[in-house]
């Protein structure tokens, strides 16, 4: 059953798919209503599952379920990979390329290749500083506070060594 996701506990487990392009208003309208529609009937075994979704700067999906009710399993999470793949087809994007690193400059998102990235870096084009995400997260309390990070607080601080 679909609940606002500030409803959720920081328990909650997440999935954030990044798309290869930004979505119009009206993609996000369309794409809303097929999440809200996914999460009013997502179940795990014939129980229904509490979740949720956000989009995020027009180029990030999250999804979530609180799994102190009922867990989520294979079957239910494979039903969340057809949703976003349907997705991936209505909207001719890709949701699914984990070789793609995010960053934000002002309100900005730019999505680069890791080589580009580190590119940037030697260039000076992206800094310690610069706001990456952190698309790992695995739970809404993750997500609040470690999604949107300086890069010297992640994974890619490595590049700035």
């Amino acid at each position: 059953m679909y609940i606002p996701f500030k409803q959720l506990p920081d328990s909650a487990r997440v999935w954030i798919y990044q798309s290869d392009k930004t979505f119009t208003n009206s993609e996000i309208e369309q794409i809303s209503e097929l999440l809200t529609s996914f999460c009013d009937s997502w179940n795990n075994h014939g129980e229904g599952l509490k979740s949720s979704f956000l989009i995020k700067y027009h180029q990030f999906i999250i999804l979530a379920i609180d799994e102190s009710h009922y867990e989520s399993s294979g079957c239910s999470i494979d039903s969340s990979v057809q949703v976003i793949k349907k997705i991936e087809n209505q909207f001719d994007v890709n949701l699914f390329d984990r070789m793609k690193t995010a960053f934000k400059i002002e309100e900005h998102i730019n999505l680069v290749s890791l080589a580009d990235f580190q590119k940037y870096v030697n260039e000076g084009k992206i800094n310690s500083d610069t706001i990456v995400f952190n698309n790992m997260v695995k739970t809404v309390g993750e997500f609040n506070s470690n999604w949107e990070v300086k890069a010297k607080d992640s994974w890619h601080k490595r590049y700035f060594n």
